[in-house]
């Protein structure tokens, strides 16, 4: 309640937390603007209709504005996705890596700025793809059909996808937490009421006995589910381990060295939910491709790895892409070469490992045992409740364990952020005070 407290009697921190929340009431706002030329109502009865796993987490990252055909349908997909894409080049392509290690922010933000061209491209064709989508749904939904109405939702669709990413870089930027990170978190948290009420609705009904509906029994279960996931994904993102470092010093008095003990803290999950996100993209691709173009063997391709459909192809296929992108977020992240030279520069130590390669070497496979545990509990976590949804129908993704996963881990990483502005208020309180007035910091007492 403190760091609360503390979003009225910072400054800073009010002016951070009220910039934040007047973006995001704007994104909300976006998401109920329709693309013209579209029955919004009609497409989204129709889509609703055809479900399936590929249209919510579509739903989803976009915050329910995809059924709504919004002109913020597409959300931040296209840049997550391009995202990937120059992650990827980066760990292949040795000129990109370069680039990144070599000349530092300024490389790094050139990387940046491929990555938005990349997402405009992108938003441009999966627009033009959904508009094709909406146009075969029939004359009630579209208006006008044809080439014409096809480029106008794909601008409409590619602009609102500009000024999404515009936005979460502007909350990341002048605003607290990670913008585009939160964006989702508030697509996710706006469905919740409506999630509560049917949820509550089907319930009531299942007590009556009702033959349209599961038994209450699986509903308590899910909502048991809902709870451990909660606890687990607190206690696991606060989870991490000791590696012990020792630093020589020498002391001026005795001119007789002395040690200084600290530690390496390695975050059991470090690459946090990006992998879960990542993995959602990738593997509901073949359905969005077989969605626009209707190829029949695509269609039947991607139902194998429809959880609603095959779960069990669905999770072996999932968690394999979750430990994929857990390792290889967590080599962007965490780089133990580096680490281990900056250690022996600055004079310090694991104790039993040479500094230099062996430190290097010997982080890594510590951070390799960590990340491996961390994917599985990713995997886990994510498919845990959204085995109990296949056996209520009505409830959708929403519910999931991605869900779960995205908002703790948000919310988590917000109340850090909240934390260390209110340390360095502290200690630029501290630092203000212990000031001489008129006097310098560098004069002579």
């Amino acid at each position: 309640m403190n760091l609360f407290k503390n979003l009225f009697t910072n400054p800073e921190l009010r002016k951070r937390f009220l910039f934040t929340l007047g973006l995001l009431v704007i994104y909300r706002l976006g998401i109920h603007v329709s693309v013209p030329g579209v029955n919004a109502q009609a497409l989204t009865e129709s889509l609703q209709q055809q479900g399936g796993g590929l249209f919510d987490v579509i739903d989803l990252f976009s915050g329910g504005a995809l059924k709504k055909f919004s002109v913020f349908a597409l959300g931040i997909t296209p840049y997550i996705t391009a995202s990937i894409v120059f992650q990827l080049m980066t760990a292949v392509v040795p000129s990109l890596e370069q680039l990144q290690k070599k000349e530092g922010e300024a490389g790094r933000e050139k990387i940046n700025q491929w990555t938005r061209y990349a997402t405009v491209l992108l938003a441009f064709i999966q627009g033009f793809g959904i508009a094709a989508l909406a146009q075969s749904q029939g004359l009630d939904v579209v208006a006008n059909p044809g080439l014409s109405f096809r480029l106008l939702t794909a601008f409409t669709l590619a602009t609102g996808t500009i000024f999404i990413m515009w936005l979460g870089e502007q909350i990341t930027d002048r605003g607290i937490g990670n913008g585009i990170s939160l964006l989702i978190f508030s697509g996710i948290v706006a469905g919740l009421p409506e999630g509560v009420y049917t949820l509550s609705t089907m319930f009531g009904k299942s007590l009556t006995n009702a033959p349209d509906v599961p038994p209450a029994g699986v509903f308590l279960l899910l909502l048991a589910s809902m709870i451990v996931v909660l606890l687990v994904v607190v206690m696991v993102e606060n989870a991490f381990r000791r590696i012990p470092i020792h630093y020589a010093r020498r002391t001026d008095s005795a001119s007789m060295a002395s040690q200084k003990s600290s530690y390496l803290p390695l975050k059991l999950n470090t690459s946090g939910v990006m992998p879960v996100i990542f993995a959602q993209s990738v593997i509901f691709f073949p359905a969005t491709i077989a969605s626009f173009t209707k190829w029949e063997w695509l269609a039947r391709l991607s139902a194998y790895i429809n959880p609603s459909i095959h779960f069990w192809i669905y999770t072996p296929i999932f968690i394999a892409i979750v430990i994929f992108f857990a390792f290889f977020y967590t080599s962007i992240v965490f780089n133990p070469d580096e680490t281990a030279e900056n250690m022996k520069r600055s004079g310090g130590y694991i104790p039993g490992i040479r500094p230099g390669q062996e430190t290097s070497i010997y982080m890594d496979s510590v951070l390799s045992k960590l990340t491996f545990a961390g994917a599985i509990y990713l995997g886990i976590i994510s498919l845990v409740p959204l085995l109990i949804l296949n056996n209520i129908n009505g409830l959708n993704f929403y519910y999931g364990g991605t869900s779960l996963l995205i908002i703790v881990g948000v919310a988590m990483d917000l109340v850090s952020q909240l934390e260390s502005y209110n340390v360095m208020r502290q200690y630029d309180g501290f630092v203000t005070r212990g000031r001489v007035p008129g006097r310098s910091s560098g004069s002579n007492p």
